[in-house]
């Protein structure tokens, strides 16, 4: 079997930063006879649009004039809005945006009158409504002097902020967006533009994302909806919003996997490895691991995972290269020959293997099983190191610790990497006594890199 590698193409550069625009999104809620239902709206198929045909919140970028909304604006001012989005000021800015873009493509205005009752679009003759909203799409300055000429001002009171989401690097365009919640106004309905927004729909948030319903769905607005499935109705979900005393930001990961390169989130076991393995964004970091697959996790460490058993693809543990400059290399956790990792292992070697270390117990067992290794690496030595020796592998230094106290459980070992303040735990899996400040990542003997939390 050939080795699977997983690192940087060869002689790439970096891409360039992409551009980030702000952006607000307005979801809207209401109560159906089975539960509580958002709208989603169709977006029009264009050749050069990423969400051609997808199915939408109402939402768009902050255009730099929303700011002149904040006079019209009620039951917020800025101070309030930017302390609520971690912003330095500007935070109105969102929330104006938010009804702006659900006015335009949505035909749904969230405003107040001179008496603060919601305002009801539908009383309003079609051919008024048609020239109001046609007036609006002309852009800011507009809606602001229709506002003004109706005594209406926009309830951005009744919006909730609900989350921020930023695209993930490496994307053709880049949208920073805060996302709103809010109930849907009595008195209105749903008119979309007919230009940017071809149809709309009410849904179940969990039926939205059955595979059966068949509608094309970014990352964020899956996760958004599956987010939302989780509430029963509008008060549960806009009572969480409020609630909430900080919004975390979620920005995806690009990564490349069985099903092709995808977004994924920072909930998923890959997330930390991708962001150190490709922070730009180039999608050559894996979101799944396999046996045979090699990663190279840094210039001084390389990871070749075995299979989790005989005629199976699935990932079972790991091997890893530790090297320095002078390319020296020690081998932790060698996989059996034979296998689809051991026969990756040998095709991976960075260097010569000087040691050759395992992070289990030392039984006779497991010291027989070592030894036999050693055939297969003529120039390695077999090393049983004990708890606070220091390996020298020129440039770098691998120092020995021990897992768990050595008393109720057979001694361990583990290995830590100063040098890139990793620890390679082996299947003791937690950290090892005094680890301290000097530890950041945490390289197990299954599954994805992780940072260490102290």
């Amino acid at each position: 079997m050939n080795a699977k590698p997983s690192a940087a193409p060869s002689g790439s550069s970096p891409p360039l930063p992409r551009p980030i625009r702000v952006a607000a999104t307005l979801i809207l809620l209401r109560d159906g006879a089975d539960g509580m239902e958002v709208l989603l709206l169709r977006r029009a198929d264009k050749a050069d649009d990423q969400n051609s045909g997808a199915s939408v919140f109402p939402g768009g970028v902050v255009d730099t004039h929303d700011r002149g909304l904040h006079l019209m604006c009620k039951g917020l001012d800025d101070a309030a809005a930017s302390a609520r989005l971690g912003v330095a000021d500007g935070g109105l800015d969102y929330y104006a945006a938010a009804v702006r873009e659900c006015f335009e493509e949505a035909g749904v205005l969230f405003a107040s009158d001179a008496e603060d009752k919601v305002v009801e679009l539908d009383r309003l003759p079609p051919s008024r409504l048609e020239a109001m909203r046609h007036a609006a799409e002309q852009g800011t300055d507009a809606l602001l002097a229709m506002c003004d000429a109706q005594g209406w001002r926009l309830a951005v009171d009744r919006l909730a902020y609900f989350s921020h989401w930023l695209t993930p690097p490496g994307m053709p365009r880049r949208f920073d967006t805060r996302f709103f919640i809010a109930q849907m106004p009595r008195g209105q309905g749903v008119k979309p533009d007919g230009r940017e927004i071809v149809e709309h729909m009410w849904l179940k948030p969990a039926e939205a994302v059955s595979p059966a319903r068949g509608l094309k769905l970014m990352n964020v607005t899956r996760r958004t909806l599956e987010q939302l499935a989780t509430f029963d109705s509008t008060a549960d979900c806009m009572a969480h919003a409020r609630s909430l005393t900080r919004i975390s930001l979620n920005m995806p990961r690009l990564a490349d996997g069985p099903s092709g390169r995808r977004a994924v989130n920072i909930e998923e076991a890959a997330y930390e490895e991708i962001s150190r393995l490709d922070p730009d964004g180039t999608g050559h970091a894996r979101y799944a691991l396999e046996a045979g697959l090699v990663t190279q996790l840094s210039a001084r460490v390389c990871r070749v995972t075995g299979s989790a058993g005989e005629s199976t693809s699935a990932p079972g543990p790991h091997s890893y290269f530790v090297g320095g400059e002078s390319g020296t290399w020690a081998l932790i956790d060698p996989l059996p020959d034979g296998t689809a990792g051991g026969e990756a292992l040998h095709a991976a070697a960075p260097g010569q293997v000087r040691w050759l270390l395992s992070t289990a117990p030392r039984t006779p067992a497991a010291a027989e099983s070592l030894e036999r290794l050693r055939s297969s690496w003529p120039d390695a030595s077999v090393l049983w190191p004990e708890p606070g020796d220091t390996l020298d592998l020129g440039g770098a230094n691998l120092q020995v610790r021990q897992a768990g106290d050595g008393i109720s459980t057979p001694r361990a070992l583990q290995f830590l990497l100063p040098e890139e303040r990793t620890l390679f735990t082996g299947e003791a899996g937690a950290p090892a006594v005094h680890a301290g400040d000097e530890l950041e990542w945490i390289a197990p003997a299954r599954g994805f890199i992780f940072r260490h939390i102290a």
